[in-house]
């Protein structure tokens, strides 16, 4: 009978990763027969900010009826390592996602133009600098988003999405895709004044173990009084949201146009 082996562990720490993976967290399973009972896997040192996540999703699994681990280790760990894989420096928390209240009487026709990014949670396809969101009302109602920045060579990479209102009771909860095949991202405006700062938030809760975190400063120029950051980022805190990841975005040298 064979049974399954994984843990959780920082990448310099297994299969020898290179070094640009060595702060990825990921999952690793192996089968391993009885035959082959007498080799041992190999220790994994786990980091302790994950060891956790690591508690949580071993009692969980350890829970299950032996049918429902088998399918748990084929249908869900490597879904998990792809998420792990893809998202270097992005806010990984246990449990579901937080419900910040957003702002109150939502006006999106107010809201539509150019926005700066001020800073960020680190996400996996946002890595240059300059980088500005611009939003235009459709025929059909929804929002168009073209999202852009400048690349370390020079060049510009632009993409293109749709943002819609879903809940009009609550219009200040926004989903947006940019690709069909793809579901729709909660875009989340916690508070803006329209004319000069906008906090949005999008979380997205992974099976029941925990929650990934997007938090972005936007500006209506390209750089915001420190005063009003720390405005925002109280509203974070202040909603059990994390914000030691957050990094400022270069806005400096930009071109006045992308």
């Amino acid at each position: 009978m064979s049974r399954l082996t994984w843990a959780f562990g920082m990448g310099e720490e297994v299969n020898g990763l290179p070094p640009q993976h060595r702060k990825l967290f990921f999952i690793q399973t192996k089968w391993q027969s009885s035959a082959r009972a007498g080799n041992a896997p190999p220790v994994l040192r786990v980091s302790p900010e994950v060891q956790p996540l690591v508690s949580s999703v071993e009692s969980r699994f350890h829970q299950q009826p032996p049918n429902a681990r088998m399918v748990m280790a084929l249908l869900l760990l490597p879904a998990l390592a792809g998420l792990f894989g893809a998202a270097e420096g992005q806010a990984f928390h246990l449990g579901r996602c937080p419900t910040p209240p957003v702002q109150e009487n939502f006006d999106v026709t107010k809201y539509l133009g150019r926005w700066y990014e001020i800073e960020k949670i680190p996400v996996s396809f946002e890595k240059g600098s300059c980088i500005q969101a611009n939003y235009s009302l459709k025929e059909n109602g929804n929002v168009k988003v073209i999202n852009k920045e400048l690349r370390s060579d020079g060049t510009v990479n632009q993409i293109e999405g749709e943002a819609t209102q879903s809940n009009l009771t609550e219009p200040a909860k926004l989903g947006v895709k940019f690709f069909w095949l793809m579901p729709s991202a909660p875009y989340w405006v916690l508070a803006t004044d329209y004319e000069n700062y906008a906090l949005v938030y999008s979380c997205t809760t992974i099976i029941w173990l925990f929650h990934l975190d997007h938090v972005w400063i936007l500006g209506r120029n390209p750089y915001l009084p420190p005063e009003t950051v720390t405005y925002l980022k109280d509203i974070l805190t202040a909603n059990d949201i994390d914000i030691e990841k957050m990094t400022i975005t270069d806005q400096v040298n930009c071109p006045e146009s992308l």
